[in-house]
């Protein structure tokens, strides 16, 4: 299966680097890999003892690499795609300099198989939210960090809003962004021991302060859908929605595992019947998601509908 690689951008300052660490210290046994400016910067030490990234230079249960520039980023993120057992997410953590939309387009242009892009991270600082409008408009979800030391968060948020009316919005301190927003966590063996970090991580999970909250839901369905209303629903999504997961039926012919990050849409063939479907994301409009698929079961697929569908299988 293809990696999914995730990127991270936002201006000086505003917390990447400590989403990324917080990401790779609660990842709940996922293996990620890092795609990084600076190593300096990152939590080695985290890293190791959650068992999560072993430097590239010693590769066991992840990897770290170091860019100095756009060029190396296809060859890197091969590699990290490259290693076995399979990583389960990649993280390239721009610049503070970097163009959020420049990221994006410079790992979506590349083309190899072995992973695909799977939506930008913005991280704003709310304290001084510099730069909004070279990365609000194409985000898929937006951080916005510092928020109990922000002067004037509704003006904030309004901002971000106006920018990018549909993108998840979660506030945080030091970059608390729940994992599984991001990521699944991986299966654990029955019987496994559990390392240290592990059962320290399992002791807090359920801390409601450490993490914003994050809606899952599901939707089951046996009855095949319209495959046009259902790519309406994904293109306009409802406010708060960020992943989409699962199997999609929509008749004999047309089965696919569905995977949805923001505006990134992937369709696998698969031979499963009916629909099994995750809903990800924060605040996310019950109602207005609930009506859509409702709909999608009720009206009758038309011939040319599965088009909208074929050209985003891989």
């Amino acid at each position: 299966m293809s990696v999914p690689v995730l990127a991270v951008a936002g201006h000086l300052g505003a917390g990447k680097t400590t989403l990324l660490n917080h990401l790779l210290r609660n990842g709940s046994g996922a293996r990620i890999g890092a795609l990084v400016n600076d190593f300096g910067a990152v939590n080695i030490d985290a890293m190791l003892v959650a068992g999560q990234v072993d430097a590239m230079a010693a590769l066991t249960n992840g990897c770290i690499c170091c860019v100095t520039d756009d060029g190396e980023v296809a060859e890197m993120l091969g590699k990290l795609a490259a290693v076995k057992p399979r990583l389960d997410l990649i993280v390239v953590e721009a610049s503070g300099i970097a163009e959020p939309p420049a990221l994006a387009r410079t790992i979506m242009a590349v083309d190899n198989n072995r992973f695909h892009y799977a939506g930008l991270v913005l991280v704003v600082d709310a304290v001084a939210p510099t730069g909004l409008e070279h990365g609000a408009r194409v985000a898929d979800l937006i951080v916005l960090n510092k928020v109990s030391v922000a002067e004037d968060l509704v003006t904030v948020r309004q901002a971000v809003r106006a920018l990018n009316p549909v993108a998840p919005i979660v506030p945080t301190d030091f970059a608390k962004v729940d994992p599984r927003l991001l990521i699944d966590p991986a299966p654990r063996p029955l019987r496994a021991q559990m390392s240290f970090d592990e059962l320290l991580h399992d002791e807090h999970h359920h801390d409601d302060h450490e993490h914003p909250a994050y809606q899952s839901i599901e939707f089951p369905c046996d009855t095949p859908l319209n495959p046009r209303l259902f790519m309406n629903l994904l293109r306009d999504r409802p406010q708060g929605l960020y992943r989409a997961k699962g199997f999609v039926d929509f008749g004999p012919a047309h089965r696919y595992l569905l995977q949805l990050v923001g505006g990134s849409v992937r369709f696998e063939r698969t031979r499963r019947a009916g629909t099994e479907l995750v809903f990800i994301g924060t605040e996310i409009d019950t109602d207005a998601l609930q009506s859509a698929l409702d709909e999608c079961v009720r009206v009758p697929a038309d011939e040319q509908g599965i088009l909208g569908v074929l050209k985003f299988v891989v």
